[in-house]
């Protein structure tokens, strides 16, 4: 009885271990099903927080070759000998000069005897600029020669010559305008004076020469103009930057009229290009810190170009879309404009042809050809510039190389020659661009930079194909960002506006010193010429023959008279 009750009391406890230990397995497998459960749940956040490290990464990459590598988007194997060398610029071009002179120097069959080329390896200096005589002669002792006892005079029997540039520092000299006065001695009827020179500021002491000098300094070369004020201190000319400002703003103001004229001409063209940069200004509504903007417009064929600069405080639809209204009603043609939404909205509400710009796209490629992480990635970034990209870019410098051909002998590219070319050669590789980029498009990272150029892409394609339709158009805004080039560099010294009067007033300057040099008039003379005509000019017709392309023949006169 006693043992039956000993196995009694053990089976017992053998199920009581076993209970506890099932409530164990089953509080185990509880944790685990909610540690299932909770890592089920941090798998999104891991994958984009994964995305997200490699979006920065990415980031961090493109930071590093924008501070640290080239800017060209051209290939390895598309540089120059002189982009490879660039830190050896003083050297390299020593040596091809050198090389050059020694070819010079190098006997020249002509017709069946050789003699040495006379002319050397640099390039001559332009005839047109004027020359100095500077005789160099023998001792009148050195010019005789003793022969058989006899003193005989050397005859002169040529001379060897060599220019050399010359430079002259810039002259500050006071034009002192006077007035003779005249009365009657038989009679009180008054004094007689001649009238005062047009002026356009008549109540400074600023002559037209130095007005031309202070724009072109700054709106050409960049230059602040406290710093132009510092180099006429050297000439002992006293004059403060608050004065010389002064002069600027109120010229940029007095030539709206004929910043007018050139605002209507621009909407005469079939096709006007568009684009904006950031500009600061200190004193407006906004925080001294936000961001105003110059919009840029071109516009025009050779010898008519024309590139307005526009002064907005805010980018919106609204303020764009005025721009492209004028005296005649809105604008009726093409625009060609980057990827900024704005355009899509102002080309829909004046019912314009929209087109779209391949550079940017091209850049968006670029970019993931640098600083995608995985190699698969840069090689698909550099298919579609290579393969696609590059070959339409291609038959753009044929079509360029045939206009350069046609200029020189005095004739237009028929635009149905570029319509022929951009349809049989540029138009399968677009075709084939689109269904690579559609393919290639759902499997990518919509973030990551190779899936923002896909998306660009494929947002863009109608506006980016519309010039194999239009063959006056080009395939890229190239042309105007070349033109806000100099005022990028510029704004790098002078850094902000002070005000929006002076903002709007750089904008007209800006538009005339680049619509001078487009059409191949140097800025200088041509705001000389301006500065000095513009008082006089009391019509319409007057103002209009001070458009550059009006004054290109009187200053090409001007100069080959001098």
């Amino acid at each position: 009885m006693l043992k039956q009750v000993k196995d009694l009391q053990e089976i017992f406890s053998k199920n009581a271990e076993l209970a506890a230990r099932l409530k164990l397995a089953e509080e185990h497998a509880q944790r685990l099903q909610e540690q299932n459960h909770t890592l089920q749940a941090l798998q999104p956040e891991n994958q984009r927080l994964s995305e997200r490290v490699s979006l920065l990464e990415e980031e961090v990459r493109w930071f590093k070759e924008q501070f640290f590598g080239r800017s060209s988007q051209k290939s390895g194997a598309e540089l120059s000998s002189e982009q490879k060398m660039l830190f050896n610029e003083a050297e390299v071009l020593a040596a091809i000069e050198a090389a050059d002179a020694a070819h010079a120097a190098r006997t020249a069959t002509i017709a069946a005897h050789a003699r040495k080329a006379h002319t050397g390896g640099r390039e001559p200096i332009p005839p047109h600029l004027p020359r100095k005589d500077i005789l160099h002669d023998l001792p009148n002792a050195q010019k005789y020669c003793e022969h058989e006892g006899v003193c005989w005079a050397m005859k002169r029997i040529g001379e060897e010559v060599s220019e050399r540039y010359h430079y002259e520092g810039p002259k500050v000299w006071v034009e002192r305008h006077i007035r003779p006065q005249y009365a009657p001695e038989c009679c009180h009827q008054g004094v007689h004076i001649a009238a005062p020179p047009a002026h356009i500021l008549p109540k400074t002491n600023a002559s037209a020469s130095l007005l031309a000098y202070l724009i072109t300094s700054k709106f050409v070369d960049g230059l602040p103009i406290y710093r132009v004020c510092r180099q006429l201190e050297r000439q002992e000319v006293r004059l403060s930057p608050g004065t010389a400002g002064s002069w600027v703003n109120a010229i940029g103001e007095k030539v709206l009229p004929l910043i007018n004229l050139l605002h209507e001409e621009l909407l005469t063209y079939p096709l006007v290009q568009m684009d904006e940069t950031y500009l600061q200004v200190v004193r407006s509504e906004k925080a001294p810190s936000s961001d105003h903007y110059m919009v840029v417009r071109a516009a025009g064929p050779p010898g008519r170009r024309i590139v307005l600069f526009n002064y907005e405080a805010s980018r919106t639809a609204q303020a764009l879309q005025n721009l492209l209204v004028g005296p005649e009603g809105a604008y009726r043609g093409k625009l060609l404009t980057d990827g900024l939404e704005l355009y899509d909205t102002v080309t829909a509400n004046l019912k314009l042809i929209h087109l779209g710009c391949l550079q940017h796209c091209r850049s968006y490629f670029h970019k993931a050809a640098k600083v995608t992480e995985l190699p698969s990635g840069r090689n698909l970034a550099r298919v579609a510039l290579d393969d696609y990209i590059r070959q339409v870019y291609l038959v753009e410098r044929q079509i360029k190389a045939l206009r350069e051909e046609y200029e020189n002998r005095g004739e237009t590219l028929p635009l149905e020659i570029v319509l022929k070319l951009r349809q049989e050669k540029s138009a399968p590789v677009m075709a084939a661009f689109k269904q690579w980029v559609d393919e290639l498009l759902p499997g990518v990272p919509p973030k990551s930079a190779l899936g923002k150029a896909l998306s660009y892409t494929a947002s863009q394609w109608t506006k980016l194909t519309r010039f194999l339709e239009h063959p006056d158009a080009a395939v890229d805004n190239n042309y105007l960002e070349n033109q806000i080039r100099p005022f990028a560099i510029g704004r790098r010294s002078w850094l902000f506006a002070e005000t929006q009067q002076g903002a709007r007033a750089s904008a007209n300057l800006y538009s005339l010193v680049r619509c001078a040099e487009v059409n191949g008039l140097e800025p200088y003379a041509y705001l000389l010429h301006l500065l000095e005509e513009f008082p006089k000019a009391s019509t319409t017709e007057a103002i209009e023959a001070l458009l550059p392309w009006n004054v290109k023949p009187l200053l090409k006169a001007q100069r080959a008279a001098a």
